[in-house]
């Protein structure tokens, strides 16, 4: 009787990252951690995280541990935990150029300062696009009272209507309705579980490290959206998807933070499910997308891994 062969896995490598926004430099809990799953001398897979204090010095630690994997010959999957896109119709609202999610990072990256010490633009340039979108203090909000200017309140100050972009991504919205998540949006830029600070800061950052690796791509902009496999790669060395943190249940071991140990098991979870064979159709999304739907995901708002 022929045995089944073993399954040949999409990537080497897993690099998980939970971002941070903060204005200065932190370690420990609610910081930045990156997870790396690699493999070791034996090409067994061993699991090694840093807490980097900075995004500045993050992004040195990922430059300098993917052109490591490269090197070896890897191909190595990238999970973020923060929005890669904006709701469908922000690019639009901003009157940007070209396709919507390259008008947003192209203006993220040129209007986005990040400096070495943590510090950053985030409340000016929300309160700058709110005043582009609405001429008020919508659709952005949360920041400390010092920070808080005629077009940037400290608290939410309505509801989002019909004629509004949406408060929620179509995946959030997906990931609510299946009861996996309870995400915030990527308005809320300050206080418990913002990501919209992260959303900021972090698309720049993953230009800049493309700008390094031009074999980098963003799934599901440079990607289809679809089960995923060699020929949809193509000259892909590096991709760099959304993740959840928060999708698998974390079990924490005695010496580890919370954080820590959620970019650990996220690495262990996605490299279990590549070996199994089960990683490539979770690149294709949810099966009930409409077309409308897909092109907004693919064009401007993009998809977290596993919703």
């Amino acid at each position: 009787m022929k045995e089944d062969l073993p399954m040949a896995r999409l990537f080497d490598s897993y690099v998980m990252v939970d971002w941070s926004a903060a204005s200065k430099p932190a370690t420990g809990a609610d910081s930045i951690w990156i997870g790396a799953m690699t493999p070791d001398s034996r090409l067994k897979l061993a699991f090694k995280a840093t807490n980097p204090p900075t995004r500045a010095k993050a992004i040195e630690e990922l430059t300098d541990l993917l052109g490591r994997c490269l090197k070896r010959g890897d191909r190595v999957l990238v999970g973020v935990d923060f929005p890669l896109g904006f709701p469908a119709g922000t690019s639009a609202a901003l009157k940007l150029k070209g396709e919507p999610w390259r008008g947003m990072r192209d203006f993220l990256l040129k209007e986005m300062k990040d400096k070495p010490d943590n510090s950053n633009n985030r409340f000016a340039l929300a309160a700058r696009m709110n005043r582009l979108i609405s001429d008020g203090p919508f659709p952005f909000w949360g920041c400390s009272k010092k920070d808080e200017l005629t077009t940037l309140s400290v608290k939410k100050t309505r509801e989002h209507g019909p004629k509004d972009i949406g408060e929620f991504r179509i995946v959030e919205e997906a990931a609510m309705d299946a009861k996996k998540a309870r995400p915030q949006p990527v308005w809320k830029i300050a206080y418990a579980g913002a990501i919209g600070g992260q959303a900021m800061t972090g698309i720049p950052a993953m230009e800049r490290l493309r700008e390094k690796f031009p074999a980098l791509k963003v799934w599901p902009f440079d990607l289809p959206l679809a089960k995923l496999d060699d020929e949809a790669m193509g000259d892909a060395r590096i991709v760099v998807a959304e993740v959840l943190t928060t999708l698998n249940a974390t079990t924490q071991q005695a010496s580890e933070i919370r954080d820590e140990a959620q970019v650990r098991v996220l690495c262990e979870a996605l490299a279990e499910r590549d070996a199994s064979g089960k990683l490539a159709a979770m690149f294709a999304g949810e099966a009930k997308l409409t077309e409308g739907k897909k092109a907004s995901v693919t064009s401007e708002e993009g998809w977290i891994l596993g919703i």
